[in-house]
């Protein structure tokens, strides 16, 4: 196939990473690129969905939370990202690696520290190629979804109309009971994580004034997950990264602490340590509602989400759907696991320490981990009928 070359004047380049040598290499060449920076694929976006579409794509293969083969996957699953060339970037990047990451779609993938001038021929036959190929010809590489066994979906659809039928007046005098308190819309929609890291709008009532999203920053320190706010101490980096040793070369990027050259990973491991948490939970906040706090602790405000079950988003039972925010941090392999099971309404980790103030992120990540080894459809009806007994909460959170 010949492919038609193009001069390129300035190349609009989304920079998903921290390795600082190569963000220097665009930065200090504004001739031919101009550089957008963010960190991480749930960044990168929500980056994407408030701006102009950039030309290109370079990615990292080592990110928090969601790293370059799964930001691939999840962009391209949209048509408007399609066209846009995808390129990975890392370290002593193997044959292995490039035919991976070749086979899932990826336009190229180049070993850093970058060859710029490469890069920008590169994009002169990438970019008008994008534009021409058909944009149902990229679907046919995308990793597998994961599936939702017929007779939990069964169970899904039918339970899910059953309740909200039923539950339809009580619906109608909440929606009049928020609408009387407070003003804002009823329904709640946020981005929210569920299985195989796929991002969906998730449905709850409102229990919180309007703008309470704005306000986490300010209320960071009264986070019931949070022991230490502190980064973590130099002498925590004397150690070499395992990882890094067993590779032999930086498993991740580099960052450059107080003038030392620190990979990422381990950064972010030291880091969850010593700060302990990930998750954000405020015991008493007091961004949430009177009649928020009622539909919190009977649970009435998850009852929107049998909307996102019927959307086949969700399952009746299964791990919950995290913020960006909180997945964006989670970026070690144990983490992983719990995105394999179908996100829920409830789950196991909700009947075993719903209500107390004591649950640590180490016990709800064996938790949601564990469901995702061993669920079946006799004990998803196991947890739903202890949910019942845990509905009523006994603390505030």
């Amino acid at each position: 196939m010949i492919m038609e070359k193009v001069e390129l004047s300035q190349v609009a380049v989304l920079y998903i990473g921290t390795d600082k040598e190569s963000i220097d290499q665009f930065a200090s060449n504004t001739d031919n690129f101009k550089l957008t920076v963010v960190e991480n694929g749930f960044q990168a976006i929500r980056w994407l969905e408030d701006h102009d579409l950039p030309d290109a794509i370079m990615s990292e293969i080592f990110l928090p939370g969601m790293n370059g083969y799964a930001l691939h996957t999840e962009l391209m699953n949209k048509v408007r990202y399609q066209t846009i060339p995808f390129i990975l970037s890392g370290r002593g990047v193997e044959k292995a690696e490039m035919l991976k990451a070749f086979k899932i779609g990826v336009d190229d993938i180049y070993n850093r520290p970058l060859d710029l001038e490469k890069l920008v021929v590169r994009l002169g036959f990438l970019m008008p190629f994008k534009k021409k190929q058909s944009v149902l010809s990229l679907v046919e590489s995308k990793q597998a979804e994961i599936k939702i066994p017929f007779i939990k979906r069964l169970f899904d659809i039918v339970f899910a109309s059953g309740v909200l039928l039923f539950l339809s007046p009580l619906f109608i005098f909440i929606i009049l009971a928020i609408r009387l308190e407070s003003k804002g819309k009823v329904f709640y929609a946020a981005k929210r994580v569920g299985a195989g890291y796929k991002i969906f709008p998730f449905f709850k009532f409102r229990s919180m004034y309007t703008g309470a999203d704005a306000k986490l920053k300010e209320l960071k320190h009264l986070n019931q997950y949070t022991e230490e706010t502190n980064e973590p101490e130099d002498n925590a980096f004397d150690k070499p990264c395992p990882e890094c040793e067993r590779l032999g070369h930086k498993c991740s990027s580099v960052l450059y602490i107080n003038d030392r050259e620190v990979c990422e990973n381990q950064y972010l491991q030291i880091k969850r340590e010593k700060l302990g948490e990930t998750f954000f939970k405020i015991k008493n906040d007091p961004r949430v509602t009177k009649v928020g706090r009622f539909i919190r602790k009977t649970s009435i405000d998850e009852l929107p989400q049998l909307l996102n079950v019927l959307r086949g988003e969700m399952s009746i039972v299964g791990n919950r759907p995290i913020p960006l925010y909180e997945a964006e941090l989670l970026t070690s392999d144990d983490w992983t696991e719990r995105f394999l099971a179908p996100s829920g309404i409830t789950g196991l980790w909700q009947v075993t320490k719903r209500g107390k103030d004591d649950m640590s992120n180490e016990e709800r990540k064996g938790l949601d981990n564990e469901y995702a080894r061993n669920f079946t459809f006799w004990g998803d009806i196991k947890i739903l009928f202890r949910t019942v007994k845990a509905l009523m909460q006994t603390e505030d959170v």
